[in-house]
């Protein structure tokens, strides 16, 4: 599997994205500077969180506009796979690859803590290596994850099963208390229309090894070697 990870100014989290791939694929990505215009040969690109252009204007926005955007719409377009974690969500939103936007957190503060989602579907390139309705548990930090649409979209989305991940309880309930951000229904994170794209908030790359306490995020980069190979 061939993979790129694109670096804005203010990326920080793409070590940790980097360390996940190359222990579950085996091979390191390439790293592509968001000001280039060309992309490699690649099966897979993916977009780290941290706070892109220091999240001036609004998270992502500036991001949205680099050069290499052009390049990376281009190719999901042509069917190949993109992951937004975090700030790489904001930027596909902002960019217009995924549909909604990621707002400030309803609290106004931001989170930093392990959460459970459930995983809506086990059938996409992303998801292939976990069960229908499983809960996982992953770690979020964010300030600006309070996803949203308007009725139109949310009708959408969830009628044509590009809802991927939702906050929920350890046993899988849909509350209120436990969404960390204020999300519309409670959603983690969207696909595009093709399955091909998928943006989520919290970090399934800080949770791959046992050591970290649990493994969840582990199965998500493993469906992707699979799927691509």
């Amino acid at each position: 599997m061939k993979v790129a990870v694109v670096i804005f100014p203010g990326t920080n989290r793409d070590v940790d994205v980097i360390d996940a791939l190359t222990t579950v694929s085996g091979k390191e990505p390439v790293l592509v500077w968001h000001r280039n215009t060309e992309l490699p040969e690649t099966d897979l690109i993916v977009l780290p969180g941290g706070f892109s252009y220091g999240d001036y204007l609004r998270s992502g926005a500036m991001a949205a506009r680099s050069p290499i955007l052009h390049e990376i719409t281009a190719r999901a377009q042509a069917g190949v796979a993109v992951l937004g974690i975090c700030n790489g969500f904001q930027i596909l939103t902002e960019a217009g690859l995924l549909p909604g936007v990621l707002m400030a957190n309803k609290n106004l503060k931001f989170v930093c803590r392990d959460i459970h989602l459930k995983v809506e579907r086990a059938d996409t390139a992303f998801t292939r290596w976990y069960a229908d309705g499983q809960v996982i548990c992953i770690p979020v930090a964010h300030h600006d994850g309070n996803y949203f649409s308007d009725p139109d979209t949310l009708a959408r989305i969830e009628g044509e099963g590009q809802v991927a991940f939702r906050y929920c309880t350890p046993e899988g309930h849909l509350d209120d208390s436990v969404n960390p951000n204020g999300s519309i229904n409670g959603i983690a994170g969207v696909y595009n229309e093709n399955q091909n794209v998928l943006g989520l908030m919290p970090h399934p790359e800080d949770h791959i090894y046992h050591s970290q306490s649990c493994s969840d995020g582990r199965p998500l980069f493993e469906s992707l070697v699979e799927s691509l190979a």
